[in-house]
């Protein structure tokens, strides 16, 4: 059988979900070669345990995407797999190029990005889909009244990611040095936080709804978590596949009250830093992603573990310099 080649794009740490999908390819019998791209290969992890790396501009940098394209001609990639927000735009911009030399881009239609990415926008469409999701206003809009939002409340980027610049205000003039057009304040949900990974078919069909409680979050990124079966949030998931119509893998974030109410504050259209946990409870998009990717059988399912706990640690990787 030939060998499948993917691209992990700003591979950075995602040592990980790459060895999910190698323990993946090896149960289905593919010979697979994992290339990872980073504007530091040298100090990423994961470019130095993958089978080839390159150094790639950063995704901001408008040579990105040519540069990736230049490697997925050369290399015959079937797959690319983004793993930041960021550059899920420039991807979805040139999608159709990518698909003209046979590699598929996972990442959901342009629409769904864009939502995800603006977080105010995102507020407004959640509120139109009688979802729940906590009372946003543009940071313009709250200096004007900060009655708005009650208090506790929470400011962050706009177009934010990984929990970079967000800020609890006690005062008002804790604001003021913040770029008005670049930031929302939200109300300041308390109680228990959950991911929710989900998986669509190329038709857009949703296939998996996996939610873990959150006990501890790193930079970011969840370190400590358990998966629970949670119908409120299942029947969530199934509200956005209606609305949103998605493909590939996603997840949002969610908080429950102890009152037993719940809310969605963030869509992430891309893998979530805490999908290993997903995998190893019965979650195996990457095995998905790589049955579509070959044409072969798909056995996507809502079958998982509940009850499967994560504790992360720091691991180490060593190199002759």
């Amino acid at each position: 059988m030939d060998t499948i080649k993917i691209l992990i794009s700003s591979a950075g740490r995602r040592n990980q979900l790459m060895n999910c999908f190698r323990e993946d390819a090896l149960a289905l019998g593919l010979p697979l070669k994992i290339i990872a791209v980073d504007s530091r290969p040298e100090w990423s992890p994961a470019c130095q345990q993958a089978d080839q790396f390159y150094s790639v501009p950063k995704c901001s940098d408008s040579a990105f995407i040519s540069a990736i394209l230049d490697l997925c001609a050369r290399n015959e990639i079937r797959l690319v797999v983004p793993t930041i927000d960021p550059e899920l735009a420039p991807f979805s911009e040139y999608r159709h190029a990518f698909s003209a030399i046979g590699t598929r881009v996972v990442i959901p239609p342009p629409e769904v990005i864009a939502l995800a990415r603006d977080k105010w926008a995102l507020s407004k469409w959640l509120e139109a889909a009688n979802i729940p999701t906590p009372k946003t206003v543009l940071l313009t809009e709250y200096r004007r009244d900060p009655s708005v939002i009650q208090s506790p409340s929470i400011a962050k980027p706009r177009s934010g990611s990984a929990s970079i610049g967000i800020i609890r205000p006690r005062l008002l003039e804790d604001l003021a040095d913040l770029p008005a057009g670049d930031y929302i304040v939200q109300e300041a949900w308390h109680g228990t936080e959950f991911t929710v990974n989900m998986y669509f078919d190329r038709q857009g069909r949703l296939r998996c709804a996996i939610p873990h409680e959150r006990f501890e979050v790193r930079s970011g990124e969840v370190s400590k978590a358990i998966t629970r079966r949670m119908p409120a949030l299942e029947n969530a998931a199934l509200s956005l596949a209606r609305s949103l119509s998605p493909v590939g893998p996603i997840c949002f974030q969610s908080i429950f009250k102890p009152s037993g109410e719940f809310c969605i504050f963030e869509i992430n259209a891309r893998f979530g830093g805490g999908f290993p946990l997903a995998h190893k409870a019965g979650a195996r998009m990457t095995r998905w992603l790589l049955e579509e990717t070959m044409d072969l059988p798909l056995s996507s399912n809502n079958d998982w573990k509940d009850g499967v706990v994560m504790l992360r640690y720091d691991d180490a990787v060593f190199i002759n310099a």
